[in-house]
């Protein structure tokens, strides 16, 4: 069997840290990595006897490049603090590590997506996977503010059970993260976006809807396929809007 070190960011979620925590109590290290929360997720950690590190939070992806060689172990399971690693899927881990297959040195997780109390369906979270488990020295994150994913040095396999995923807890909460996403992507877009016209403040937050309502049959969800697709279409809009004000040298 290899030996597992499972790896959760954190920053202020004391309503999360026990139960992620938990969801990994199989592995053989546990390292949660501390954005210097102010909630007391950084204390409560502490006291569940996990190894706790602590960094100023700058962006996503550089925060998990900078704890995944502080795994002592080879094979890294990284779980977000609002996910939740499930009986089936811990199963399959154990499973897929006590004879890993040569040449794979990572594996896309599905993910089983919830959003203001409800299952998602559709609206383009059905095929939602990540990489999460995965080679401490054959993978990083690819150097971007926003929805990075593992770069690997190898083949990537596929596990069959999947994630539970919760990124909602109060609505408001919510748009301040997606704020949040939507100034970061500025920064990530600044470089591969022309001059800012009509199309990207009209037609693409307009295709970011239809796209995830209609093309993805976010309808098929209901008010929270709707939500969704709203949130779509605000967030590229958003974007753009903050990426000129990025260029202008404005908050």
């Amino acid at each position: 069997m290899q030996k597992l070190t499972a790896i959760i960011p954190t920053g202020n979620e004391i309503h999360n840290i026990e139960k992620v925590i938990a969801s990994v109590d199989f592995a053989d290290e546990i390292i949660v990595v501390d954005s210097l929360s102010t909630d007391g997720t950084y204390e409560k950690a502490k006291a569940t006897g996990v190894k706790v590190i602590r960094r100023e939070y700058q962006y996503s992806a550089s925060q998990k490049n900078w704890a995944i060689p502080q795994a002592k172990h080879e094979w890294v399971l990284l779980v977000d603090a609002d996910e939740r690693v499930t009986e089936a899927l811990k199963n399959e881990i154990l499973q897929t590590l006590k004879k890993p297959k040569e040449g794979v040195v990572a594996y896309w997780i599905g993910r089983n997506n919830h959003f203001m109390g409800e299952r998602v369906n559709f609206s383009g979270w059905r095929n939602d996977s990540v990489i999460r488990l995965f080679k401490r020295d054959y993978c990083k994150y690819q150097d971007k503010h926003v929805h990075a994913e593992i770069i690997a040095d190898g083949e990537i396999g596929n596990l069959k059970s999947k994630l539970y995923h919760n990124t909602y807890t109060t609505f408001d909460k919510y748009i301040e993260k997606m704020n949040r996403y939507a100034w970061w992507q500025a920064k990530d877009y600044d470089k591969k976006t022309g001059k800012l016209t009509p199309y990207h403040f009209v037609l693409k937050p307009f295709w970011g809807f239809f796209k995830h309502y209609v093309l993805q049959s976010g309808f098929r969800d209901g008010v929270v396929g709707l939500t969704i697709g709203y949130i779509q279409g605000y967030v590229v809009f958003m974007r753009y809007v903050k990426l000129w004000l990025l260029r202008k040298n404005r908050q």
